[in-house]
């Protein structure tokens, strides 16, 4: 027996999903309101997030592969302290210079072909760390690798806010988030990796861990290069910025089943903001001066803090708490996976609907709270201030996943519109960055001079972020930047 889905309120509502909805565009504000209503129930758009998460995935895989190998780099190749911090820093010095290039790129030739031509850098530089011959070539490699690290964020960043909806569950403020449980996913998977050939390979092969450790990164690159033709494509809204309405239109079929069309009235109008070098002079004025002091704050105190605490995780447990090798990867794998990842999944699921700000602030409280108390417990004296040395970690693991971790990125991604968010977020990245490189350079011989009164020092850096939000209130979860491109500008 035949079912009329025209007198069917189910069969009515399983025929809208599968058939298209149909859209008339007549300007580029159009493909924007599309996009923000989220098009068709089964679209391409949740892949297209999911491959450029896999992007940010790698950029954190990359920063922290060596985090546990640069013992035995120093030891094969023999080199003078020197020596040492040059191959540390390089890739740090690399994502300096990739995240200033990168986001002028972004805005000037598109996401899409930027973000490709970033995954064949980090497969190339993948491959030349795992056989590099001698500290020159892994510096040049680690160099090479940090270019693609810098230069992805902000085209990451483009894609998660440009294909997600402006409003509910899986909003452009939730997309934009999940950059931070990705980030924290990548740190325990280096972990493990790290465990697993620490457990198989023998002894006299231990020289080969970081070889297979760096070497990993290209797996995931390559396989994102091979789904791309499928999957990805350039993004609409960006498309349409550059009058190319027709393009538009392409994409929102391909990647969001929406059926749309080209008005024959359709206006093109001229780009407010066109690409240029000067557009990072617009992040400082006008109503944008106010957003970019606020995300600059909150990025380089969050940058500093949790780059002294979590990347120099491994010395704080196996000398601050004299714990074995083992311990410390165990103990640094769970404190990241049960904290920092399941704080970014909180912070995922709670800002379509409590904010941003109100996160931030909280999670700024909880690293200045454990900050300090790891100062006043100093070095533990028993089994009892270990453990609450560590719960004092991952207090601060937990805040800033939730907190600060995941939504510095929804400031510098969400506070600026299509024409200027691949500067805005290079501009952040960039200034991040270097305060990255000032942390890990400074944790340990602060460290050395310091001992665990360290602590004191790094909590000025959630201070810091937590003042600037109490002072600028800005707010960008649910709120439609993108429309200030088709307004009269300010700036």
């Amino acid at each position: 027996m035949s079912v009329d889905l025209a007198l069917s309120p189910a069969g009515a509502t399983a025929a809208s999903q599968a058939a298209p909805s149909k859209a008339v565009i007549r300007s580029a504000a159009d493909v924007t309101r599309l996009v923000n209503e989220g098009g068709a129930a089964v679209s391409n758009a949740r892949v297209v997030v999911a491959i450029a998460l896999g992007g940010i995935f790698l950029d954190a895989y990359d920063l922290g592969a060596l985090a546990f190998g640069l013992k035995d780099v120093t030891r094969e190749f023999n080199l003078t302290p020197a020596g040492t911090g040059m191959v540390a820093s390089a890739i740090t010095f690399g994502a300096i210079v990739g995240a200033f290039l990168g986001g002028y790129l972004t805005d000037r030739i598109g996401r899409y072909r930027v973000f490709m031509a970033d995954m064949l850098c980090f497969v190339v530089a993948a491959i030349a760390c795992a056989l590099a011959p001698n500290e020159y070539v892994l510096a040049g490699a680690r160099f090479v690798m940090g270019l693609g690290v810098g230069i992805d964020l902000p085209v990451a960043m483009a894609f998660l806010a440009e294909f997600s909806k402006l409003k509910g569950h899986g909003n452009k403020a939730a997309r934009v988030a999940m950059w931070c449980p990705t980030w924290y996913a990548a740190i325990c998977v280096s972990y493990l990796l790290v465990l697993g050939c620490y457990a198989i390979l023998p002894a006299s092969q231990s020289g080969l861990l970081w070889r297979i450790i760096l070497g990993f990164g290209a797996v995931p690159a390559l396989v994102i290069i091979a789904v791309r033709s499928r999957y990805m494509s350039e993004s609409p809204i960006w498309a349409a910025n550059q009058g190319d309405l027709e393009g538009a239109a392409r994409i929102l079929r391909k990647s969001y089943g929406i059926d749309a069309t080209v008005a024959p009235d359709a206006v093109v109008e001229p780009q407010k903001r066109p690409a240029s070098w000067r557009n990072y002079g617009l992040l400082l004025k006008g109503v944008y001066a106010r957003r970019t002091t606020l995300a600059t704050i909150m990025s380089i105190a969050s940058s500093f803090a949790y780059n002294a605490v979590a990347f120099g995780l491994p010395v704080i447990i196996a000398s601050f708490l004299a714990q074995t090798m083992l311990n410390t990867i165990l103990i640094s794998l769970a404190l990241n996976l049960l904290f920092a990842f399941v704080g970014g999944l909180i912070g995922v699921h709670l800002v379509p609907k409590t904010g941003a700000w109100k996160l931030t602030v909280t999670g700024y409280a909880f690293q200045l709270a454990a900050l300090v108390g790891l100062a006043v417990i100093g070095k533990p004296a028993g089994t009892a201030e270990v453990a609450i040395a560590i719960s004092f970690l991952a207090l601060f693991l937990l805040g800033q996943g939730f907190g600060p971790g995941a939504h510095t990125m929804t400031y510098a991604s969400l506070s600026y519109p299509t024409s200027l968010r691949g500067v805005g977020v290079g501009f952040n990245q960039t200034l991040m960055r270097a305060s990255s490189t000032a942390s890990l350079f400074l944790f340990p011989v602060l460290a050395a001079a310091l001992s665990t009164k360290v602590f004191w020092v790094i909590a000025l850096a959630p201070l810091a972020g937590l003042l600037a939000l109490l002072a600028i209130r800005w707010e960008p979860a649910n709120y439609d930047v993108d429309a200030e491109d088709f307004v009269t500008s300010k700036v």
